[in-house]
């Protein structure tokens, strides 16, 4: 393995882990093993520190193949739970608003779903990492400032109702490059006439490469003495 010409590595990002703490991480312990200060490492495609599961890792020159990565179709799994909304969609901020969740069946969940099948217009979350006037949404939000996004048009290739324990379902959902699971979520809860928000978030696949493909972090020091590695001098 040459970490400096550049290697893709495979993660299962932890719960609560922002996508830059792994990145860290594995920067940290290759550099060490490298005994070297600085090593280029980048992820391709955010996960919220509240989702887990597949995390692309490039390392050195690899770190250009990233775009690429960034393209590749997503699945996810998401837990909604409906008839409660919270300014995050997720459970970084409490419940702000509860709905009426009586009128919803199994029936409505499905044929409500369909309807985000295909080409759709997604507005971002607020807390989220796009950019307003050169500043992360994320931090305006935090911080109580107004923030308006605009919406983007995005891809879902797939939806379906795994689990229907009304009010919380478990879906599947596959999509293209930019699509915010949690305002999926959002734009559920207000199609069922109701409200929701993400309480789950597993990214099963990032085009081929699958869950099961992937390390856990806490692996990853053992794993990389086991590796026969070369060291370059630049």
């Amino acid at each position: 393995m040459n970490f400096k010409e550049g290697e893709v590595l495979y993660f299962n990002k932890p719960l609560r882990w922002t996508s830059f703490a792994l990145v860290n991480k594995v920067r940290y312990h290759i550099s060490r093993k490298l005994g070297v200060k600085k090593i280029k490492v980048g992820h391709a495609g955010t996960l919220d520190p509240l989702a887990t599961g597949v995390m692309i890792i490039c390392t050195g020159k690899a770190t250009k193949r990233i775009e690429k990565f960034q393209y590749h179709t997503k699945e996810y799994i998401a837990t909604l739970q409906l008839g409660a909304t919270t300014p995050s969609y997720d459970l970084e901020k409490e419940i702000d608003a509860t709905y009426p969740t009586e009128h919803i069946t199994r029936q409505l969940v499905e044929d409500t779903l369909k309807n985000f099948v295909g080409t759709i217009e997604q507005i971002p979350p607020a807390f989220s990492a796009c950019k307003v006037d050169g500043k992360r949404a994320y931090d305006l939000a935090r911080k109580g400032d107004e923030v308006e996004l605009k919406p983007k048009t995005l891809v879902i290739d797939e939806i379906e109702l795994l689990e229907c324990n009304l009010p919380e379902i478990k879906i599947r959902v596959v999509c293209s490059k930019g699509t915010y699971i949690r305002a999926l979520a959002r734009d559920i809860g207000e199609a069922l006439n109701s409200g929701a928000h993400l309480t789950g978030l597993i990214r099963t696949r990032v085009g081929d490469v699958r869950l099961e493909d992937c390390m856990q972090v806490d692996d990853f020091e053992a794993w990389l003495d086991q590796q026969d590695i070369e060291i370059t001098n630049d």
